[in-house]
């Protein structure tokens, strides 16, 4: 986890480089682990992790809001919460998301992995919050299946919907962009996933492929799978509300809830 905040530090480093207001980091940025066991073992809470204390500093010392994807303990300590916080600028945790849809796969030929043997699933939607980057709404990773909660979030007004990930490379290879660019679509939004890439253990590899798309469905920033990487790397984009405005304004998705129930 030291390692991991180092990895998170020159992250920070390159966003204020680049001027970012926020950094948005993947799912499970403290750690990847082994196993259930391992998992366990290695969770602290927020006021005990050197990971989110560290992070919290960067926050705070740089000025920047940062959105993390992390572990915290559950209650009767057999399981963890797979969650999503927001860290403003003063270095306070203000928003915190648990991850609702939990990644139980089998791949013929594949990676086998059950998330629900070591993560409690979360039991609500966060609402939109505001940030400096506009009204943000909050997922994880394999949420991004699930359309109900980006149309539940755009409901309630949000503009840039979050889907950091871990994804493997089978999935990531067949459904990464068209998922991202179609959530995108669907809501008008700004869809921001920061994946994490390459290998984490013997047991798994994470597709990468980090991406920011636009309301028209558009890839507007974008990184690699992260071979031959040597540190970490940044894709930076400008949120333009006005063009979201504009594309809801021109082209306006007008439910038919008198035909079908409203998310």
């Amino acid at each position: 986890m030291a390692h991991n905040l180092s990895q998170c530090q020159v992250l920070v480093q390159k966003a204020v480089a680049a001027g970012a207001k926020a950094l948005f980091l993947p799912e499970a940025s403290d750690y990847i682990a082994s196993s259930p066991t391992e998992s366990v073992s290695l969770v602290r809470s927020v006021q005990e992790s050197e990971f989110i204390l560290g992070l919290q500093d960067e926050a705070r010392n740089s000025q920047l809001h940062i959105n993390v994807g992390i572990h915290e303990p559950a209650q009767g300590g057999e399981k963890v919460k797979n969650t999503l916080i927001w860290i403003d600028e003063r270095g306070q945790i203000t928003q915190r998301y648990q991850k609702i849809h939990l990644f139980d796969v089998e791949i013929e030929g594949g990676p086998v992995l059950k998330e629900s043997r070591s993560v409690e699933k979360g039991m609500e939607i966060l609402p939109p919050f505001d940030t400096p980057v506009g009204r943000v709404g909050l997922s994880i990773c394999f949420d991004l299946r699930f359309p109900e909660i980006s149309l539940s979030l755009v409901r309630q007004n949000a503009q840039v919907l979050t889907y950091p990930s871990a994804f493997t490379v089978p999935t990531g290879t067949a459904h990464w962009e068209p998922l991202l660019r179609a959530r995108a679509i669907e809501t008008q939004s700004y869809v921001i996933a920061a994946a994490q890439a390459g290998p984490h253990n013997e047991k798994r590899v994470s597709y990468g492929h980090s991406m920011i798309v636009n309301p028209w469905g558009e890839v507007v920033a974008s990184l690699g799978g992260g071979v031959g990487w040597k540190e970490p790397e940044v894709a930076v984009a400008e949120v333009d509300l006005g063009m979201l405005e504009r594309v809801r304004r021109e082209m306006p998705l007008v439910r038919r809830t008198d035909v079908y129930p409203e998310i």
